[in-house]
């Protein structure tokens, strides 16, 4: 099936950036959202986004507004039922993504292949609460979005081959790089990447170094270009919360516990960049 119509659920900071690309490649989107302020925010970053482009002769202006014009804002998801192919990327809650999923599989045609952007929770669950789960798989993009060219490609239980060429091949197009990864709690980037970020959170609850020397740690001595701590806070303490505890209930393994002042900075609204505080102030 030719995908010309692609839906995203969810206009904030990976829905936004996803929208962007699959405009950008000259797909149509509908990018749905429940608040309209959502929406609106998510197109003016857009926007922003695709000045850069146009400043570093990535694209042209006229690039830009023919992307721009490929967007269509919707609050109502039935709207994507003329869909091709659609995105989930809500926030990172099983319950959030499930009502999500049993709506997108009641709404979409059964051979429409619907993909989440999850960053830890498991396809095969997502892909059980619908009738169509060999058509269901991950696609996770990483932040931010028109820039970084990785997409990990989680196949869950059920997910058909035919499925995963299909969203390998889309991938492709996007001009990014996709890797094939199973299914499994984090799957290989944050299974990885989230307790090397939780341990550095340990060593400055402990007081064995301040989030600045840690974070210049790794940037010199392991040419990390971001510190874990400043990468933390881009990602979003209570992202990072999330999926740690995604890893610590689906592999039961002790290792995996939130480090104590992870929780703290969260219940006390400590988010990192996009709340303004969290191991730095912006």
């Amino acid at each position: 099936m030719e995908i010309e119509r692609v839906g995203v659920v969810g206009a904030g900071t990976m829905g936004n950036g996803i929208a962007h690309i699959f405009a950008r490649s000259g797909h149509h989107v509908m990018l749905c959202d429940v608040e309209q302020r959502f929406l609106d925010r998510a197109l003016e970053t857009i926007g922003k986004n695709l000045d850069r482009e146009v400043t570093k002769n990535k694209i042209t202006a006229n690039d830009k507004a023919a992307a721009l014009k490929r967007i269509a804002p919707v609050l109502e998801r039935s709207k994507l039922a003329g869909c091709e192919f659609v995105v989930e990327a809500a926030t990172e809650k099983f319950e959030i993504k499930a009502e999500i999923f049993r709506d997108l599989d009641r709404i979409c045609r059964p051979e429409v292949v619907l993909a989440s952007n999850t960053s830890s929770i498991s396809i095969t669950k997502l892909a059980a609460l619908t009738k169509r789960p060999e058509r269901v798989i991950g696609m996770h993009f990483f932040n931010p979005v028109p820039v970084m060219k990785l997409v990990e490609v989680i196949r869950g239980l059920a997910t058909s081959n035919e499925t995963f060429q299909t969203v390998h091949d889309l991938a492709l197009k996007l001009e990014k790089t996709p890797v094939e990864v199973n299914d499994a709690p984090g799957f290989v980037s944050n299974r990885v990447l989230m307790p090397l970020l939780n341990e550095a959170m340990y060593t400055v609850m402990e007081g064995v170094a301040t989030p600045e020397a840690v974070d210049e740690v790794f940037k010199l001595g392991m040419a990390h270009p971001i510190g874990p701590l400043a990468l933390a806070d881009f990602i979003g303490l209570d992202v990072c919360l999330d999926i740690m505890r995604v890893l610590q209930d689906g592999l039961g393994d002790p290792k995996y516990r939130p480090c104590p002042l992870l929780i703290k900075m969260v219940d006390g609204g400590w988010l990192g960049r996009k709340s303004g505080r969290g191991f730095y102030k912006y």
